[in-house]
């Protein structure tokens, strides 16, 4: 299932009644490397009222991981309307960190959701996103004689040949996109008349 990234991080700034906004949008690939980039805008604004995060790891519509925080917001007006967002907005891999500089004039739990999930739109309107494909590993064994069919099948289907292995067979490890892997397998097993023995591995 394909989804989409960031290219680059991001950062944005937007106002409410006086309170301060600080919106900041970074790729990430795993809980360890979102919670350093959270611990760093802790540090960094350390006089800020409050820092509130939100993240996703992986595909938003079937995640790895996922987490958010309110950091002393009233419960459920912070980290969830923001990966509210990031999951609306199909931004997979992604963590977002807003910090909020008080201004003296209360927003009420109803002003807070929006306040913070138009910090998060904002920021997500200004970012470039690029499409992710999964991809799918196989190993392919064949005859000698069917390898050129094989090999011509991979470039049919904008697979990628990994390694070769010669032996009593050919082995072909093979990395093609996930959304077309049924296809091709069901190709290699018409053209070599189902002599080929195949093992998937999604990456």
């Amino acid at each position: 299932m394909s989804y989409t990234v960031l290219a680059t991080a991001i950062e944005s700034t937007t106002e409410e009644k006086n309170s301060d906004f600080l919106t900041f949008l970074h790729p990430v690939n795993s809980r360890e490397e979102a919670m350093a980039f959270i611990d760093h805008y802790r540090k960094t604004y350390p006089d800020a009222n409050h820092v509130c995060w939100a993240y996703v790891i992986g595909n938003t519509r079937q995640p790895l991981t996922q987490a958010f925080s309110d950091d002393g917001e009233p419960s459920g007006t912070a980290g969830k309307p923001m990966l509210h967002v990031l999951t609306e907005r199909d931004v997979g891999n992604s963590l977002a960190v807003v910090v909020r500089y008080f201004g003296g004039v209360k927003l009420g739990a109803g002003g807070l959701v929006r306040a913070y999930s138009a910090a998060v739109s904002n920021a997500v309107n200004s970012a470039d996103l690029v499409m992710v494909v999964p991809n799918e590993q196989l190993q392919i064994t064949i005859d000698f004689s069917r390898e050129t069919k094989v090999r011509h099948i991979v470039n049919q289907y904008q697979g990628h040949i990994l390694n070769v292995d010669y032996a009593l067979q050919v082995v072909l490890d093979i990395s093609l996109p996930a959304t077309t892997a049924h296809l091709f397998v069901q190709q290699v097993i018409n053209e070599t008349a189902g002599d080929a023995i195949i093992q998937r591995e999604k990456k």
